[in-house]
């Protein structure tokens, strides 16, 4: 199978480590914003083709799918295009930035008759999976979902500290990761919203500091705070608080009410998803994170929004 990638930023480097190591894949050609920056990432993972024109980075001979790892407000355009030459997608999050886009890219996805699974990385982590596996199976039974997201971001850098192209999205960028989770854990698209945000930096012209609360037609409650004005250990820390138990998730571990490690696999997310992907392509089926399971995420987004809005 032949991949075109796109993107050589911090998420690019992750699938490559990660195709790099499934049989028969290979990563043919490569697109990124500067001409040094493109080159220099197809010298190191040895990529034939190398581009600041995505299009032609795509039209590659035998190119069989694109994965793209570019800036949020290009996933819309840069997925109807690849699907329009018939490619399969694979996007990283957010989907789009608004619900109306993504719908677009999920109708473009049916009529183009390809794969589009959206990159929800927190799926395909281990111990999201688990807690997931235990409500279905009736031996958890969640109360409360709380999700702290830092980061410090006054300057408009990347998580390796490298200057960005564009400015992040709090919501709809980190946001996106825990507002599909709590969707995907209880299997409920169904939930009432409300949310509220600080006041704009003066530079990158976003809001800092956002809350958001949900509370699902099942029961369960949603908390999150997020900002990108905390000085301290960044990340997503997750909470999930039960009748049998509460466990603490930080990244790919979990541990419970008693501290205690929750025995978990050893498949990494990144690893599984770009997996998933492959295999999805082809036997032919439909992938976990399809772009159709993802819009409902996508719906409570554009709610949190316009209440933040409003």
């Amino acid at each position: 199978m032949k991949i075109c990638l796109a993107g050589t930023g911090a998420m690019g480097e992750i699938h490559a480590k990660a195709l790099e190591k499934i049989d028969g894949v290979e990563i043919v050609s490569v697109a990124g914003r500067t001409e040094d920056g493109v080159k220099e990432f197809a010298a190191k993972w040895k990529i034939p083709f190398a581009s600041t024109n995505l299009e032609s980075c795509v039209d590659r001979p035998g190119v069989d799918a694109v994965i793209l790892t570019t800036p949020s407000d290009q996933h819309h355009d840069q997925t109807l295009m690849a699907l329009a030459k018939g490619k399969h997608v694979q996007v990283e999050i957010p989907m789009a930035l608004n619900l109306a886009d993504s719908q677009e890219m999920l109708d473009a996805s049916k009529k183009a008759g390809k794969v589009l699974m959206v990159t929800h990385t927190r799926r395909f982590s281990n111990p999201h999976r688990e807690i997931r596996r235990r409500i279905q199976e009736g031996t958890f039974h969640l109360h409360h979902m709380v999700v702290e997201t830092y980061f410090f971001r006054r300057t408009n850098l990347n998580m390796h500290g490298q200057p960005r192209s564009w400015v992040d999205n709090l919501l709809w960028h980190h946001g996106c990761h825990s507002v599909d989770l709590a969707h995907w854990v209880l299997d409920e698209p169904n939930w009432e919203v409300w949310g509220q945000k600080g006041p704009d930096h003066k530079d990158l012209h976003i809001p800092m500091d956002l809350s958001v609360a949900m509370k699902s037609k099942k029961g369960p409650l949603f908390t999150m705070a997020m900002s990108f004005n905390n000085k301290g250990p960044f990340g997503g820390f997750y909470r999930y608080i039960g009748e049998e138990d509460t466990y603490k998730v930080y990244r790919d571990s979990m541990t419970d009410s008693e501290g205690k490690d929750v025995p978990l696999g050893d498949m990494i997310a990144f690893d599984r998803q770009d997996v998933e992907f492959v295999g999805a392509i082809r036997e032919g089926r439909e992938p976990e994170s399809n772009a159709a399971s993802v819009v409902p995420t996508m719906a409570l987004l554009d709610k949190i929004d316009k209440s933040m809005n409003s």
